[in-house]
This record gives C-alpha cells, sequence and structure tokens, in this order.
C-alpha cells in the first residue's frame, strides 16, 4: 500500500470490478523483488478486518487516505468545518428540502432558498444571544470590581 516504506510497486493494473475503473497495485518486498518471497514481510497497515489489502489502488486520492495525519490541527480545523456543514443539512433536511411538495423547479428553488434563509436566521439568532451573554457577563465581571 502507498506509504508502506516496506513494500515497494511491483505492478499496477486497471480493476474493473467496482462502478468507476481504476488503476491498482501489487506490492512486493524490495529486498526479495523480483522472486516472490516464502513469507510476506510484515506490514503495519491492515484493514479492519485483520488482514492486508492484497491489490491497494495507487491513485493520489488513496495514498492521501493512507498518508493523511488525523491528529494535526489543520485536518482537526477543517473536520470542524464539515461538520458545520453537516449540522446545517441535517437542519434543512428536518425543515423539508429533501420531499419537497412543488412540481416545478422554480417554486422548489424558492421554497430551498427560504429554507436556508432560515437556517441563516436561526444560526443569526444564536449568535446574538451568545453575545448579549457575554456582554452581561463581562458588565458583571467589572460592575463587582
Amino acid at each position: 500500500m502507498p506509504g508502506r516504506s516496506a513494500d515497494a510497486l511491483k505492478t499496477t493494473f486497471i480493476c474493473h470490478t467496482s462502478l468507476i475503473e481504476h488503476e491498482r497495485g501489487r506490492y512486493a518486498c524490495p529486498l526479495l523483488f523480483p522472486t516472490r518471497p516464502a513469507r510476506p514481510a510484515p506490514s503495519p497497515t491492515k484493514l479492519a478486518s485483520g488482514r492486508l489489502p492484497d491489490h491497494p489502488a495507487t491513485s493520489i486520492g488513496a495514498r492521501l487516505r493512507v498518508e493523511l495525519d488525523r491528529d494535526s490541527d489543520e485536518f482537526k480545523a477543517i473536520y470542524k468545518q464539515r461538520t458545520a456543514t453537516e449540522r446545517v443539512n441535517s437542519q434543512a433536511t428536518e425543515i423539508g428540502i429533501e420531499e419537497p411538495r412543488l412540481r416545478n423547479r422554480r417554486a422548489i428553488t424558492n421554497q430551498d432558498t427560504l429554507i436556508y434563509v432560515l437556517i441563516n436566521l436561526r444560526g443569526l439568532k444564536r449568535v446574538r444571544a451568545r453575545k448579549a451573554q457575554l456582554a452581561a457577563q463581562t458588565e458583571a465581571t467589572l460592575n463587582r470590581s
């Protein structure tokens, strides 16, 4: 698998088993390449089932998924944005954006716009309430001094 320092890419092939064709690779121990080893070299990366991937994908995206540092501050900041987006989408689903009871495209577009305006207004209301709460706490702290 890309990112495994112990293995070297031996060959690649196009996989036709999924909906989207993609390139996969066969990896081998660089010390024993091109001969086949009696025992496979130990690898730090295993699948959830506990076995090694037979022919991992060689695309940039597959390599990034393996090599991505999920403990970095940059990843956590981007993931927070993703979770915020998911919250907005779940609010829209709760209001009824997925099953419009309208027929023409223009009416559905107007309804969707109004749903997102409503979500933004609710968010603005929460921000203003939080600012008022912080201002009251600050004022109370200043009055005690």
